[in-house]
């Protein structure tokens, strides 16, 4: 079960913040010594799902335990009455063995650890004041000291979630390599981290494939080939984003805002896509914080100009100029159209708007009015 699963209903239930956080037993035992009340879910006194403990206006109660480390619920309100409070035992107690942090028998060592690294991210990711670095317990002696490349993976189908982490981590070795990171997220969201050497060829450096690649170009030909194998081999439909490389101890928190972001981006201006690259969405992320009634303003204002923008055929010329580089002669080889045919089109375009696309600022302008026609015509 995903803490976004739980979490969200229970503290609008109880109107109060809630956390997630595992805890030692010793901790537990700290925080219990000094409380002013404790409640046992057990007659003989043992740690159990359910049992709780209360100091000033913060109560903790304990989800599950698993060897020396306990799941605790910490809420932060002394406005909780008596029977709320034993609701929540009870409920924990009922259901012991189904903890927030899927802790129990049966995961494997880097499930267990991955789980960990979730439940720490997905805290900070809801937090006012997150902390960006990782805690020293999550990686000493890990490969999180170096960088690695850094994916989000969102599924279309509400049924993918039910996937087995093994299977899913089991694909991605076989595709990627052995020395991946599988972290879940939402019950439809996973985050991958991939080592440099899917970067390195036999003679090239960590940060490059081949003196005529760049680093971005690696990136999406590393992605659009993992897109392909997770659609066709297990998740069918989804989103998949990419980053630079990062240091995951230092940076993962960014990150994950970032490739989130890039998702979001990438579907509102760009239906269909399912591969987005935050370094090809620079203008959506600027015209994305222009609020929405200046947007519509503007491209009603141009639109006044001509109808020509949203015509099929015209749209489809220009989304293809613009995605070689303004580029006369590949665009036309690209539309399987003659060169004069291509350049009619664009006369045409600037005799009924004004606009040359061919003109830098020209192409700048009917580029944002694109891109503004594409979310509007949606809402």
């Amino acid at each position: 079960m995903s803490k976004t699963d739980w979490l969200m209903p229970l503290q609008h239930i109880l109107n109060s913040p809630i956390q997630v956080s595992t805890r030692t037993v010793q901790e537990w035992d700290n925080f219990a010594k000094d409380s002013d009340a404790v409640w046992q879910a057990e007659p003989n006194g043992g740690l159990a799902s359910g049992a709780r403990a209360e100091k000033a206006n913060t109560t903790w109660f304990i989800a599950g335990k698993q060897e020396q480390e306990l799941s605790i619920l910490e809420v932060k309100d002394a406005s909780l009455t008596p029977k709320e409070k034993d609701l929540i035992s009870w409920t924990l107690k009922m259901t012991a063995g189904i903890s927030p942090t899927k802790q129990g028998a049966g995961l494997s060592d880097s499930e267990r650890f991955a789980l960990k690294l979730s439940e720490w991210l997905q805290q900070q990711l809801e937090s006012d004041a997150p902390a960006y670095s990782l805690p020293d317990h999550l990686t000493v002696g890990s490969r999180l000291y170096y960088d690695m490349i850094p994916f989000l993976l969102i599924t279309e189908q509400t049924s993918a979630s039910k996937a087995a982490y093994t299977e899913l981590e089991k694909l991605l070795k076989s595709f990627l390599s052995d020395d991946i990171l599988l972290i879940p997220l939402k019950s439809q969201e996973w985050l991958i981290w991939g080592p440099m050497v899917l970067l390195k060829d036999e003679d090239a450096e960590p940060y490059e494939s081949s003196e005529e690649e760049s680093l971005e170009e690696s990136l999406t030909s590393i992605a659009s080939g993992l897109h392909e194998m997770l659609a066709s081999e297990w998740l069918g439909e989804c989103h998949l984003a990419v980053a630079l490389p990062v240091t995951p101890s230092k940076g993962i928190v960014e990150t994950t805002i970032l490739l989130r972001e890039t998702i979001n981006l990438g579907r509102k201006f760009h239906v269909g896509t399912n591969i987005h690259l935050p370094w090809m969405l620079q203008l959506e992320r600027l015209l994305n914080t222009i609020p929405e009634g200046y947007r519509a303003k503007y491209l009603e204002q141009s639109l006044k100009r001509a109808d020509l923008f949203v015509e099929p055929e015209m749209l489809a010329t220009l989304e293809t100029f613009f995605s070689l580089d303004c580029n006369v002669s590949e665009t036309a080889k690209k539309l399987y159209i003659h060169r004069n045919t291509l350049l009619y089109r664009l006369d045409k375009l600037k005799q009924e708007t004004g606009l040359d696309v061919r003109q830098f600022r020209d192409a700048v302008l009917v580029k944002i009015i694109l891109l503004l026609y594409k979310v509007t015509k949606r809402n």
